[in-house]
C-alpha cells in the first residue's frame, strides 16, 4: 500500500487499537487526544465502567499480537453470572461451554497499554488537543491545546475516533443527507466500590460477574486484579425509586439496606461514593454514512455508540479495527472504495448491537432471576451441548463466535425465541425438561433454523 499520513481524533481505545494496525502498514500516524495524558495525571469524571473483553474483542488484539498479554496482565475471567436476591440467595448461570468465560478488564489499563504499543510502533499522540473544526473534503482538522493555541493538521485521512460526543461526527451532521440519531434512555449509573477484605481478599466469588436484579433497576459487580470489586448501579433517573426519589443519602442508605443488603454490607465507603460519585448518563448512536469523499471515516462510539448491557461496546469498536484491517488487504490504495465496503458491512451490525444491548438489558435486570428464563436457558445450554451444529445460543453467538456477524446472530436469535416458546408452553415444562420427549421437540425445531 501507498504509505499515507493518517489523523485519528481520539486516543481512546478504538482510537489507539486502529493506530497501531495503521502503523504496523508503515502509514505515518498521528493522533490527537483532548484529555491529559491519563499515565502521567490522574483525570476524574471518565467512564471507568469495567470492561468485558471477549471473543471479538480478543481477536482484534491478536491481530496485533496483544491478545495473550491483555489476558496475561490484566483480566479476570469470568465463567458465570451469580445473581443475588433480596434476601442474599445466590443463583448461577454460566456464560457458556465449560472454560468458556468474558474477561473483566480495567478500561485505563488497557487504554494505557494500547497508548503505549501504539507509541512502540511509531505512533505519535498529542494530548490535550481538542477538535474544534473539520475540513471533510481537504481531510484538514483543527485542534486547539489547553492555553487556546490551535494547529492546523492536513492529513491523506481522517479517522474519527472521538467517542459519542464526536467532532468529526460533528462535522459530518452538517451534510447533505447524514442520518443521525441520539437516544438517551430512561437509566443512569453510578459506580461504587467493594473493596478486598482485611487480608486482601476477594469478598465475593472472584470469577463471575455478580447481578443483583431487581426488575425496573440492577447492580452489578466486576473484579478487579486488586480484589476489590467495581460496582454500578443502572437506575431510573425519575419515579420510584430513582435518582430522583433518592435525594438523601439517608433515603439510598436505606433503599440499599432494603434491596441490595448483602452488597451494602461489603461497601465501608457506600456514603462517601454516593455523594461524590456522579449520576452518569447512556446514549445509543445510530448514523449513516460513516464515511466521506474516501477521505474522513468514523469508527466505534463515533459511529455506533451503545448501552453497556452486552458487554459490546468496547468489542464492537474493536471489531471494526478488524474489519477494516481485512477491507485494506483486499482494497489496497483504493480507499474511496475500501470507505464504501466498510460502511455497508458494519452498519447493519452497529444498529443490531445496539438493539442487542438493550435487549439484554431487560434479561439482566428482569429475568436473570426468572424461573422460567433460567429454565430455558438451561434446556438450550444442555441441547446445545449435546448437538452444536444445531443450536448455539444467542449469547454464545454475539460473545464467544468471532466469525458471526452481529446482525446474523440477532436474526437467528429472533427465530430462536419463536422456537423456544414452544417448547416452554409444552404442559408441566419444569418437571419434563430433562426429559426424551422435549429432546425429540427440540431436534425437530432445530431443524427450521
Amino acid at each position: 500500500m501507498e504509505k499515507k499520513n493518517i489523523s485519528i481524533a481520539g486516543a481512546g481505545l478504538v482510537g489507539s487499537l486502529l493506530s497501531i494496525y495503521l502503523a504496523k502498514r508503515g502509514h505515518k500516524v498521528d493522533v490527537y487526544e483532548g484529555r491529559p495524558d491519563a499515565r502521567k495525571k490522574n483525570i476524574g469524571g471518565g467512564r471507568s465502567i469495567n470492561l468485558a473483553l471477549s471473543d471479538r474483542g480478543l481477536k482484534a488484539l491478536a491481530g496485533v499480537g496483544l491478545d495473550q498479554k491483555v489476558l496475561d496482565k490484566m483480566s479476570i475471567p469470568m465463567y458465570r453470572r451469580v445473581m443475588h436476591d433480596k434476601e442474599g440467595n445466590l443463583s448461577y448461570q454460566p456464560y457458556g461451554k465449560e472454560g468458556q468465560a468474558i474477561n473483566s478488564v480495567s478500561r485505563s489499563g488497557l487504554n494505557a497499554m494500547l497508548v503505549e504499543e501504539a507509541e512502540a510502533n511509531g505512533v505519535t499522540i498529542h494530548f490535550e488537543q481538542r477538535c474544534k473544526a473539520i475540513d471533510l473534503e481537504s481531510a484538514t482538522a483543527r485542534f486547539e491545546n489547553a492555553s487556546g493555541e490551535s494547529q492546523e493538521v492536513h492529513a491523506d485521512l481522517l479517522f474519527g475516533a472521538d467517542g459519542a460526543y464526536s467532532a468529526v461526527r460533528k462535522a459530518m451532521v452538517r451534510t447533505d443527507r447524514f442520518s443521525y440519531s441520539q437516544e438517551y434512555i430512561d437509566h443512569g449509573y453510578k459506580e461504587l466500590t467493594i473493596p478486598p477484605g482485611a487480608n486482601g481478599e476477594f469478598m465475593m466469588e472472584k470469577n463471575a460477574l455478580h447481578i443483583w436484579p431487581r426488575g425496573n433497576y440492577m447492580l452489578i459487580a466486576l473484579p478487579n486484579p486488586d480484589a476489590s470489586f467495581t460496582c454500578t448501579l443502572f437506575f431510573p433517573y425519575e419515579g420510584n425509586p430513582s435518582f430522583s426519589s433518592l435525594d438523601s443519602l439517608a433515603k439510598a442508605r436505606a433503599f440499599f439496606d432494603e434491596q441490595f443488603a448483602d452488597a451494602l454490607a461489603l461497601m465501608p465507603d457506600f456514603d462517601e461514593e454516593w455523594e461524590n460519585n456522579p449520576n452518569s448518563s447512556l446514549m445509543i448512536v445510530r448514523c449513516f454514512p460513516w464515511t466521506r469523499n474516501g477521505k474522513v471515516a468514523l469508527i466505534g462510539d463515533a459511529s455506533h455508540a451503545i448501552v453497556p448491557f452486552y458487554g459490546q461496546g468496547m468489542n464492537s469498536g474493536f471489531e471494526d479495527c478488524t474489519a477494516l484491517n481485512r477491507l485494506m488487504d483486499q482494497y489496497g490504495d483504493d480507499w474511496a472504495a475500501m470507505f464504501k465496503a466498510y460502511e455497508i458491512e458494519r452498519k447493519p451490525d452497529g444498529d443490531a448491537i445496539a438493539d442487542l444491548a438493550m435487549r439484554n438489558f431487560v434479561e439482566m435486570r428482569d429475568l436473570t432471576g426468572d424461573a422460567d428464563f433460567l429454565l430455558q436457558k438451561k434446556i438450550e445450554a444442555k441441547f446445545s451441548k449435546k448437538y452444536p451444529t444445531k443450536w448455539t445460543p444467542l449469547y454464545s453467538l454475539v460473545t464467544f463466535s468471532a466469525d458471526v456477524r452481529y446482525s446474523e446472530a440477532l436474526a437467528l436469535g429472533k427465530k430462536q425465541d419463536g422456537l423456544m416458546a414452544e417448547i416452554m408452553a409444552m404442559p408441566n415444562i419444569h418437571e419434563i425438561w430433562d426429559s426424551e420427549a422435549v429432546e425429540t421437540k427440540m431436534l425437530a425445531l432445530a431443524e427450521k433454523l
